[in-house]
């Protein structure tokens, strides 16, 4: 049972809230409470870092600050929900221990970057039987229910294939996944998981039934010291290049760049602690951030395929590539009735029935990457989990611990084939020593 805050008749019940990692997931959580003080509270914060945790705890002396996660899990328990926002491989012993002591957990994706983590932290959810829920945002943007409701309705008919397309957008990948903290593996997680486990987690979601054989290939082709142009000479930064107008990954262009056009916030607030154009030619010059592309210690790939076969026969297709605009999504449904494509913002469906056109357009919810909330995911994900506590209905978390597992087991299956070139079964009901296995080429 979810302990309630002691309150007035007239009083409504706020959810109290602890952050744990204050990072930029955690600030933009910590922001949309704030947001709608009358339905959350932050009550707590765990960051080894001061400088965040009084960025997410601003001027309010009443929000307990901790060095670590394991502070606030030693006290009695502060909150009805606790937001798991650390790094990927600093997931599972927050989230087990937050869960044993009878905190609902919100948990950033990827649940984990191993399949053990993952079946270790759902088993303790299974155990404690608290509220809990993946950070899959994409399932909580309008857009999505548009995509969904249209799917379900039943004018496609039979679904018989999707193709779906994530242009993670070249300054994207170099910042994220060649510069930043998800380039390497060991430090974080395989591409396909830190970044597109949203994505394999959307087509089942849409498809509605489970994915059961997968395929997948990819490398790091491009961002490699061969690729290095050779008018950069000996530059190992690129406020250091001859190229630094001319090259399209030039860090001065993206990060002054967007601090230019959009003042502090994501990517620049990931780079420099201070909020000034100079903290940012700073760190420029002597942080990772400013490093050239070609000679950083990067090792995710910088594109991806995926062919999944799902129940019942439906196929998809998943391409995640960094050589692209960053913009949304975009998906095709073939159905035996229908076809749709869409692409995060407008949806076109063709009934061949009638044979005509029908077209819809979700509105203005914001870009699609997390400086603008996720196209409106961000925001939704928040509401629907504190929904899920104050009226205690769980069913509202769509993105919960067994779907949310079933979708990561989908995109391990995926990453085994890259490495080994075959076709991976998954498991359709995911327990708990569930595992991927190999079917073995002929």
């Amino acid at each position: 049972m979810i302990e309630h805050n002691p309150v007035s008749a007239t009083e409504p019940r706020r959810v109290r809230v602890a952050v744990i990692g204050a990072g930029d997931r955690g600030q933009v959580y910590a922001s949309w409470i704030k947001s709608n003080p009358t339905r959350a509270q932050l009550v707590a914060v765990a960051d080894p870092l001061e400088y965040r945790r009084e960025l997410v705890a601003g001027a309010e002396q009443d929000v307990q600050r901790f060095d670590t996660w394991q502070d606030l899990v030693a006290q009695p328990k502060v909150a009805d929900l606790a937001i798991v926002a650390t790094q990927d491989v600093h997931h599972s012993a927050p989230a087990i221990a937050l869960a044993e002591a009878g905190y609902a957990v919100l948990l950033e994706k990827p649940i984990a970057p191993t399949e053990q983590e993952c079946n270790d932290i759902i088993d303790a959810i299974d155990r404690t039987g608290v509220m809990f829920g993946i950070c899959h945002v994409l399932r909580y943007t309008p857009y999505t229910k548009m995509v969904k409701n249209a799917v379900d309705s039943g004018v496609l008919g039979q679904i018989m294939d999707i193709q779906h397309l994530e242009p993670v957008g070249w300054w994207h990948q170099a910042h994220s996944y060649v510069r930043g903290k998800w380039r390497q593996e060991e430090t974080a997680s395989p591409m396909l998981l830190a970044k597109s486990c949203h994505d394999i987690d959307w087509i089942r979601y849409i498809a509605g039934v489970p994915i059961e054989k997968i395929v997948s290939f990819g490398d790091l082709t491009h961002f490699t010291q061969a690729n290095k142009p050779a008018a950069a000479g000996e530059a190992r930064r690129c406020t250091d290049c001859a190229l630094v107008n001319e090259c399209p990954y030039s860090a001065p262009k993206i990060y002054l760049g967007a601090f230019d056009r959009d003042g502090y916030k994501w990517p620049t607030s990931v780079i420099a602690e201070i909020p000034t154009r100079e903290a940012i030619q700073d760190a420029l010059e002597s942080g990772p951030y400013g490093r050239c592309v070609y000679e950083c210690d990067n090792d995710v790939v910088d594109h991806q395929s995926v062919m999944m076969q799902l129940q019942g026969g439906m196929q998809a297709t998943f391409t995640m590539t960094a050589f692209s605009e960053q913009t949304h999504r975009q998906t095709r449904i073939f159905g035996s009735h229908g076809y749709l494509e869409c692409d995060g913002e407008n949806m076109r469906v063709l009934d061949f029935r009638t044979g005509e056109f029908r077209d819809s357009h979700i509105g203005d919810f914001g870009g699609s990457n997390a400086a603008d909330g996720h196209g409106g995911g961000d925001a939704g994900l928040m509401d629907a989990f504190i929904q899920a506590i104050e009226s205690e209905s769980p069913e509202l978390i769509t993105s919960g611990a067994r779907e949310s597992l079933a979708s990561h087991l989908a995109v391990f299956a995926a990453e085994k084939s890259r490495r080994d070139g075959t076709i991976h079964q998954v498991p359709v009901e995911p327990t708990r020593h569930a595992s991927t296995t190999t079917i073995t080429k002929e």
